[in-house]
């Protein structure tokens, strides 16, 4: 990359906006291109599935939001926004085991995709050198002496009743892809010439079940949310969350061939089946807002672009494009996030020549420890399907233990909470200091949950 004239994101969900907004202070203009035509409110719209589904975002994700936008957490208060203690104010049930209650100093937002993708596209678009355009597909890449000059751009064909629409080339010193699982950085590297990164994945089936109910403030104990994992012998998982507006969202999950129902007497007998009488408490005595939604997320996938001999100067990926992981695991917008923080940084201490090696670099590590929380925790099914390393077996007896012990010792809950929100990485619950804590706590900790 030699000039910082103007920078290109395609796609303009949650990873392009930040993306954004981390660029606008490093070059003169920045130009977001998404397919859809971009809802003016807090709407979802069909560019974004998930979004219908719960979302939250983990304390080093809100933590990230505020750096790249400042004052953004005032802003998702403001808009309904749910705070709380991460350990206190939310029921985790982990391997039928309740992590016990304490003060976490971890502080975590619950707000529907929806609103929270909105009020970023608000910020985003009000910086003076940003600009958001809707209805525009990005179809490839322009390239001269291995480097990136630009992108070829059309009028959208999911919002034009043009045949063939024309082309037009918009030049770019720097172009950030941000599309998603979609993403078409792969072919258009093979295309020019560039080496293609090997991809891992983990095939654990995931299928999930969301629908709004109204809520009450003395509903689960007035707590902000509940959850449950699952576990080999339980593949079934079910979260209860509530979002601005007093309603409830309700999450019904399943992996490895389990498919939870929507129908209300499915759901209800799905969610007595699972360790979580809160979202049970909620289907039995909330009103529906609306119909249940049903999404499939057959594997997480993560691609190695840090592993690259070679590449293209001028060209990053970020998001879902450079790694997918199970949702159940809620990383997705911290990853993002944090993605956005490392190009900021980078740019701010003046990286021009070799920023795609430093940026893949760098963000192969946040998505390596994401991928390996992911990942160890979809193998411990017989019936995912991944590489497994000789170790996992050891570590997820240990991690077995831990979460036993953690229903007694509040404070191997919090730690383990700090590697769930991204705050720390998972080799801290493999200290020795912690290892005791786990086999003198463990033999103390209640039977499971029937």
């Amino acid at each position: 990359m030699t000039g910082r004239a103007h920078a290109v994101v395609v796609g303009g969900s949650v990873a392009g906006l930040l993306m954004a907004s981390a660029l606008s202070e490093a070059f003169e203009s920045v130009t977001v291109y998404d397919r859809d035509s971009l809802p003016d409110n807090a709407e979802p719209r069909r560019g974004v599935p998930q979004g219908r589904h719960a979302h939250a975002l983990h304390g080093r994700g809100a933590d990230a939001l505020g750096e790249l936008l400042p004052g953004f957490w005032d802003d998702m208060v403001a808009a309904g926004g749910l705070t709380g203690d991460a350990q206190t104010d939310v029921a985790w049930y982990l391997d039928g085991y309740r992590l016990k209650p304490a003060r976490s100093g971890l502080t975590g937002m619950a707000l529907t995709r929806p609103t929270l993708e909105h009020l970023i596209r608000r910020r985003t678009a009000a910086l003076p050198n940003v600009k958001i355009a809707e209805c525009v597909d990005v179809t490839s890449l322009l390239t001269e002496d291995g480097r990136v000059t630009g992108v070829r751009i059309r009028p959208s064909g999911r919002d034009t009743v043009t045949a063939d629409p024309a082309e037009e080339p918009v030049a770019a010193d720097l172009v950030v892809d941000a599309t998603g699982r979609g993403s078409r950085a792969a072919t258009w590297l093979a295309e020019l010439g560039f080496p293609v990164p090997r991809t891992s994945q983990v095939r654990a089936g995931v299928v999930y079940v969301s629908r709004h109910y109204r809520s009450e403030p003395a509903q689960i104990d007035g707590l902000i949310g509940a959850l449950t994992t699952p576990y080999p012998g339980q593949p079934r998982a079910a979260v209860v969350l509530r979002q601005e507006g007093s309603k409830f969202v309700v999450v019904l999950a399943g992996m490895v061939g389990e498919d939870p129902p929507m129908d209300e007497a499915g759901m209800l007998a799905f969610a007595d089946s699972v360790d979580c009488p809160e979202v049970t408490e909620v289907l039995r005595t909330s009103p529906p807002l609306n119909d249940p939604v049903k999404m499939r997320f057959p594997a997480s996938v993560r691609h190695h672009y840090e592993a690259l001999g070679r590449y293209l100067d001028g060209f990053l990926v970020a998001g879902d494009a450079l790694s997918c992981l199970n949702p159940v695991y809620g990383q997705g917008m911290t990853i993002a996030a944090l993605e956005a923080l490392a190009l900021k940084a980078l740019l701010a201490a003046g990286v021009t020549e070799g920023l795609p090696r430093r940026y893949f670099r760098a963000t192969g590590k946040l998505v390596a420890e994401a991928w390996s929380t992911s990942a160890i925790g979809d193998l411990r099914f017989p019936e995912a399907e991944g590489k497994r390393r000789p170790a996992d077996r050891l570590i997820n007896a240990y991690l077995e233990r831990y979460r036993a012990a953690a229903s007694v010792d509040a404070t191997l809950g919090t730690a383990f909470l700090r590697v769930a929100n991204t705050i720390d990485p998972p080799t801290r619950l493999l200290s020795p200091g912690r290892v005791v804590r786990v086999f003198r706590s463990a033999r103390k900790a209640p039977a499971r949950l029937p």
